[in-house]
């Protein structure tokens, strides 16, 4: 576990210089994550994500996500999901959406340390990509190719206000979170290589109750591409999560 998280750690570091070809811009993104309890040790995970284009031109990702996930103990959650990626792609010039499905199994551990809640993530993936063809100067879909990623999430909240000896069930909070995506397998249909992106995120939010959290900060976002290309993207985000 230790060399492991030396791995993530270096990686997640490593993100923070450019490297040659680097591409930077600002955009904007939106999200709701839902949990909603089915039974004793079941819940309902689905979340909905907006994501926009540099300048916040148009929308470039709908991403629809949803999961069942058993709670093994009050810590420890195991999850079987799958998702739906309508994703702008840019081929030749021409631009237009194409799918992407995913099957994912994940794990999720929290725990408290001192005032600050923390959970881990570790998040497994099998992606289908849409190939891309032009057909009549259109872009279209030209049957899929697989890849398999792999995901470490850790993200922390802080309480500034509402904190009790029984947890935390009103007030404002400061969030630190972080993940990096390793491709495992099939590298060829994506940058070629085994480090995919990192995500860092600061924010600040608000719970109105145990059931609803409201927040908004900025996201930099390190993309690996092909060859030496990479990309630095800077993003404003907002982000509801309702549990029920």
């Amino acid at each position: 576990m230790k060399q492991l998280l030396t791995v993530i750690t270096f990686l997640s570091v490593s993100s923070l210089f450019p490297s040659l070809h680097a591409q930077s811009q600002f955009t904007g993104w939106a999200a709701l994550f839902n949990t909603a309890k089915t039974g004793k040790k079941t819940s309902l995970l689905t979340d909905i994500q907006l994501r926009g284009t540099g300048q916040i031109a148009h929308t470039q990702t709908l991403l629809l996500r949803t999961g069942l996930q058993y709670s093994v103990t009050k810590k420890l959650g195991l999850t079987l999901g799958y998702a739906y990626v309508h994703n702008r792609r840019e081929t030749g010039g021409l631009s237009g959406y194409l799918p992407e499905h995913r099957i994912w199994e994940q794990l999720l551990y929290n725990h408290k340390t001192g005032p600050v809640f923390v959970s881990h993530r570790i998040r497994v993936e099998q992606r289908f990509i849409s190939k891309t063809k032009i057909e009549n100067n259109d872009l279209k879909a030209d049957g899929y190719g697989n890849a398999y990623r792999l995901r470490y999430f850790i993200r922390n909240i802080v309480p500034l206000t509402g904190q009790t000896s029984g947890g935390f069930p009103k007030g404002a909070f400061a969030a630190l979170q972080n993940e990096v995506f390793i491709n495992t397998g099939n590298k060829s249909n994506v940058n070629g290589k085994a480090f995919d992106q990192n995500r860092l995120y600061f924010a600040g939010g608000y719970r109105f109750s145990t059931a609803v959290d409201l927040e908004a900060g900025y996201m930099y976002q390190y993309v690996q591409g092909r060859s030496n290309t990479s990309a630095h993207n800077h993003i404003a985000q907002v982000a509801g999560y309702w549990r029920f």
